[in-house]
């Protein structure tokens, strides 16, 4: 007889998305985002692809629960591309702000940016992740340079990194419907010019 693997869950293992979701953690620790595939996170979870599937509808939502990160790109890109084109910059500042204001959403995201900044396979994972799953596919719906898109997610960041890393004031106790007035004009301007 054969042992061939068949899709769903394996035999005795109570918690399989928890150890497909270790295994990514592995994969795209050792691999990074852009090479990493859920055929080989299937294969270091020994599951069928399929089973990977089910979980996670696709590869960056699963980068996105490995990572323990509060949204995925398939959230965050229709957010905001949803509604008029001359709003996105006050979407996009009011959606970081949201999301990195409480505690348990931002806690994830914080502790990513810091291992990026010293580690550098998580430099590495972080970069292709922010790029290619999210960064780049809002510049190609936009129809604009990936440079414009980079340079507000740069804005984004120092905000985030002055607000909650650094904890500069007035800006970390600022209220973020001052900094949405304050930002999103900025921020629309590098997406519609």
């Amino acid at each position: 007889m054969t042992n061939t693997r068949r899709p769903g869950r394996r035999p005795g293992s109570a918690d399989t998305r928890g150890e497909i979701l270790a295994a990514a953690r592995r994969v795209f620790a050792e691999k990074g985002f852009d090479k990493a595939t859920v055929r080989g996170i299937a294969r270091e979870a020994n599951v069928d692809p399929a089973l990977v599937h089910h979980y996670f509808d696709t590869k960056e939502g699963m980068f996105a629960a490995a990572m323990r990160l509060p949204v995925s790109p398939d959230q965050i890109v229709p957010l905001l591309l949803d509604g008029p084109r001359e709003e996105i910059g006050e979407r996009l500042v009011r959606l970081i702000l949201t999301v990195t204001g409480q505690p348990e959403t931002r806690e994830p995201m914080v502790a990513l940016i810091r291992s990026a900044m010293t580690n550098e396979q998580a430099e590495t994972m972080f970069r292709e992740f922010v790029t290619n799953a999210l960064l780049f596919k809002v510049a190609d719906r936009l129809e604009v340079p990936h440079l414009r898109i980079e340079a507000a997610f740069a804005q984004l960041f120092g905000i985030v990194m002055g607000r909650y890393v650094l904890k500069l004031e007035p800006l970390a106790s600022a209220d973020p419907e001052d900094l949405v007035e304050l930002l999103a004009p900025t921020v629309q301007r590098y997406l519609t010019g």
